[in-house]
């Protein structure tokens, strides 16, 4: 009894006896070194969103490095809002928030609809809003996401990301002139190898900060090589504090609330599907009521975001790559990327430090990220059993119909604004494809038999090697009983009754 108690027991960095993997404590400079490599993995990502809108509603550039600062200042609160949780908000896992790319495209539409800035910020409070009351009943659908389902979701998490870190290598900006030239894949490839390098040295320490140090050099080398430019960073305010309503008092259409609150149920299906990768890489136990705080913390953030200038919030793959890649569970680093993003938010100068790192650093590092994502839906996928079953087909599925808007972008441009809305996105497209087949094939069984389609896996007569140990010479199989040698019968239960 004692040693289960003690292999249940997580052990911090500093002694302390920890329940669960994520309530970890490590060292406080250990703390904030992991928390700022958060950061710097999903800054390009944060800054991203409002950079597009800003410059689709016309905003001058100072008023797009507000929309930034507001980013980064609630993307800090939102994450420690998830990671350390109050009651009924924030699953305590160790996720970085900060404004969801899938929200861009619908925003842009309302800025160039007439709607301007107010009515994004209109639209993303009132889809918050219904998404907050509808977080619950998205929770509750939890035991529909068995390995197959979860492990299919955080595969198609990965590879759809492979894109961005593609585009991050090639220089980030397809305008420019040197947009994948040698120069920035060269960088790019330099990156990864000290990611790869620094990973294997005896160190652990080291190893785990690979990627921050990795990106450290890298950009070392593009100060030397001239490829990098921190020219501006002493350009505009050192410290200014988001202003409420700034950018205008929001407004409220009818119209570009439903478009946003497609965006919403995309959103929710997407941070339940990063809540319950996390929770597998990390090893804990993630219920329905724990996605539903998760959830909550989402919309919750969502609906304070439009206040101080930002838009609809929501969890970041690419950083449950770097949890998967560093091993680093605790919730509380996680916690201190969030301090990190508040202060940024407030210290405009410390973001466009930041923001100066080439975008090729980003790419290298970005290939082991998201590879590491869907390595581990891989890994979860191994768990699935393809005997006698359908498995095989749902993930198959479901994965190819994740990667048709990755590998088409504009396959889904003739369809229905709602429709495209939540397709165009290859992750919930094999979220929505993965629930329906297994439903239809693992729960909805009327009409299934044995062999069905060439789909089914393992159909071969097989026997475990334990079960033929309990066997002697002459037991015998006769009429669906099984007799031992004397002749009696030898009952047979259920596996579930037998594990009990």
């Amino acid at each position: 009894m004692n040693i289960k108690k003690k292999s249940a027991t997580a052990v911090a960095g500093n002694g302390q006896r920890s329940a669960r993997p994520e309530d970890e404590r490590l060292s406080l400079g250990s703390t904030f070194a992991y928390g700022f490599q958060h950061v710097l993995t999903m800054y390009g990502g944060i800054i991203a969103v409002p950079l597009i809108v800003g410059q689709a509603a016309g905003l001058s550039s100072q008023d797009i490095g507000i929309l930034i600062a507001a980013a980064l200042f609630m993307g800090g609160l939102a994450t420690l809002l998830q990671t350390l949780g109050i009651p009924f908000f924030g699953s305590q896992l160790p996720l970085v928030q900060g404004v969801s790319f899938a929200s861009v495209a619908t925003m842009v539409a309302i800025v160039s609809g007439g709607g301007g800035l107010p009515s994004v910020f209109g639209a993303v409070i009132a889809s918050a809003a219904i998404g907050l009351l509808i977080a619950p009943v998205f929770s509750k659908i939890v035991r529909f996401f068995p390995p197959v389902v979860t492990g299919t979701v955080i595969t198609t998490i990965g590879l759809t990301l492979m894109p961005v870190a593609a585009n991050w290598a090639m220089g980030g900006n397809r305008k420019s002139e040197d947009y994948g030239s040698m120069a920035n894949i060269g960088l790019a490839a330099i990156t990864l190898a000290l990611v790869l390098l620094l990973s294997k040295v005896g160190s652990a320490f080291i190893s785990r900060l690979s990627i921050l140090l990795a990106m450290i050099i890298g950009t070392v080398i593009a100060v030397i090589t001239g490829m990098a430019n921190f020219s501006k960073v002493g350009e505009g305010p050192i410290v200014a504090f988001p202003t409420p309503f700034h950018l205008g008092a929001p407004t409220f259409h009818v119209a570009a609330i439903i478009s946003m609150t497609i965006v919403v149920l995309v959103i929710l299906t997407e941070t339940m599907a990063d809540i319950l990768a996390v929770g597998e890489i990390v090893g804990t136990k993630v219920d329905s009521k724990r996605i539903a705080a998760g959830l909550r913390a989402d919309m919750g953030s969502s609906l304070v975001a439009p206040i101080f200038g930002s838009f609809t919030q929501s969890a970041f793959a690419q950083n449950v790559g770097l949890v998967a890649v560093t091993g680093i569970r605790s919730r509380y680093v996680v916690a201190a990327g969030g301090v990190i993003l508040v202060l940024l938010g407030l210290l405009p100068v410390m973001g466009r430090v930041i923001a100066a790192v080439p975008t090729s650093v980003l790419g290298g590092a970005g290939i082991v990220l998201f590879g590491t994502v869907a390595a581990s839906g891989i890994r979860t996928l191994a768990k699935v059993e393809y005997k006698n079953n359908m498995n095989l087909i749902i993930v198959a599925a479901s994965i190819g119909f994740g990667m048709i808007p990755i590998a088409a972008p504009s396959f889904y441009d003739q369809f229905p604004s709602w429709f495209s809305t939540i397709f165009h996105s290859g992750i919930s497209s094999a979220a929505v494809m993965a629930i329906i087949l297994n439903l239809l094939f693992n729960h909805l069984k009327a009409g299934n038999s044995e062999n069905q389609s060439v789909f089914v896996a393992g159909t071969a007569r097989a026997v475990r090697e334990e079960d033929l140990k309990c066997l002697e010479e002459g037991d015998r199989y006769e009429n669906g009983k099984l007799i031992d040698c004397d002749g009696n019968e030898v009952p047979v239960e259920s596996s579930s009754k037998a594990d009990h």
